[in-house]
């Protein structure tokens, strides 16, 4: 156990980075784990397709929030590209230690809550290019 909660997964727990409510976040999701009650929920403003601002709030056990803290270290300031290619297992590396079974939704928690943050963005960027495509709204025809 005492591998488990190695030093600087501690510190980030106690001074998560990144921590806080972004105002005008292009997107957010609140991601939970029923199991436990950990709760994230992750923000991400974009600028020109990079992360500019990143931020999470939320509460749960060390491994969670230490996983959003080192999560949004690691995408700040990348762009959408990369932080899509950003794998589970390289939170995990990040993370430095064995996840057992039981707490694997506890560290993954991050990580799927930035998938439903992308999604939400390239969902929003779609329907931005479909309103450009099709133009600005007509008035209904009169007879």
């Amino acid at each position: 156990m005492d591998d488990l909660y190695r030093d600087y997964i501690l510190e980030h727990y106690r001074q998560p980075h990144n921590f806080g409510v972004i105002a005008d976040a292009d997107a957010s999701y609140e991601g939970s784990n029923p199991l436990c009650g950990d709760r994230i929920t992750l923000m991400i403003g974009v600028k020109d397709g990079v992360v500019e601002r990143v931020g999470f709030t939320g509460r749960g056990c060390a491994i969670s929030q230490a996983s959003a803290s080192l999560l949004t270290d690691e995408i700040k300031g990348k762009p959408l590209t990369d932080v899509a290619s950003f794998r589970a297992d390289d939170l995990l590396d990040l993370l430095g230690i064995e996840i057992g079974p039981a707490r694997l939704k506890c560290a993954m928690l991050s990580h799927e809550s930035l998938q439903h943050v992308l999604g939400d963005l390239a969902l929003g960027e779609h329907r931005q290019r479909l309103r450009a495509l099709s133009g600005p709204p007509q008035a209904p025809a009169r007879s």
